[in-house]
């Protein structure tokens, strides 16, 4: 008798865990999906880690996992994943929170034309090695010459940075460092300034942009949030560009 009652009351363990944990993840999702504003059929995977019993006893779980295979930030579309810590159930700050986003060549051309304009000499991007080439072509004294650029890219102020290291217009190649006393240095010394996409004004303001670097022919940047997310509305809202 005492072996069946035990089966049973194990059994109602594991069903009580099994719903416990889709109430939670569902109910994750939607605070997520509200609190930043995504479209409600938002493809966004929630995974709680540990047994969720104890941790809804605890007020905090320990361990969330987000992941999207697509979503809107700015002009870019890339593929989410957040990892949560000490994630509050009734209130309180976040113990941490730590995520990445991916962005392919071709979402990255599409970002760095619609950020410079039409008057952009950049016709397409490659992610190559440790860092991003971009070609196109440059009027030099009314004839078209193919232009090639290596840059490196980073994060800074929430931008999203591409920092010219090389230059090949036609035959010649130049760096920052020696474009200045090249044959055309006036005419190719501005395809060495730093391009820029900002995107910390469709990001919450209590997320940061950390870095970003390429990895398996992808970029890769990272962000962290803020613990006080949870508790100030303020951080939900959309951040701000730095003034151009």
């Amino acid at each position: 008798m005492l072996g069946v009652v035990l089966v049973v009351l194990a059994g109602i363990v594991v069903g009580g865990e099994f719903v416990a944990r889709a109430v939670v993840a569902q109910q994750i999702r939607s605070q997520v999906i509200t609190a930043l504003k995504l479209p409600a059929d938002q493809q966004l995977d929630v995974a709680v880690g540990g047994i969720v019993l104890p941790q809804l006893v605890a007020g905090r779980l320990d361990d969330v996992h987000l992941s999207t295979k697509s979503v809107a930030i700015g002009p870019i579309t890339s593929a989410v994943d957040v990892d949560a810590t000490g994630v509050p159930i009734r209130g309180g700050a976040l113990g941490s929170a730590t995520g990445t986003f991916r962005i392919t060549a071709d979402q990255l051309e599409a970002a760095v034309k619609a950020a410079a304009g039409a008057s952009t000499p950049i016709e397409s991007v490659t992610i190559d090695g440790a860092g991003v080439k971009a070609a196109g072509t440059v009027s030099l004294f009314g004839a078209s010459v193919p232009l090639a650029l290596a840059l490196t890219p980073g994060a800074e102020n929430g931008e999203l940075t591409f920092t010219p290291t090389s230059a090949s217009i036609g035959a010649l190649t130049v760096d920052p460092d020696t474009v200045a006393s090249s044959p055309f240095g006036a005419a190719l010394k501005p395809l060495f300034a730093t391009q820029k996409v900002c995107i910390a004004d469709r990001l919450p303001a209590g997320v940061h942009l950390g870095g970003l670097r390429v990895k398996d022919g992808e970029l890769i940047a990272t962000f962290t949030a803020d613990s006080a997310i949870t508790t100030d509305p303020a951080l939900l809202e959309n951040g701000t560009c730095p003034a151009s």
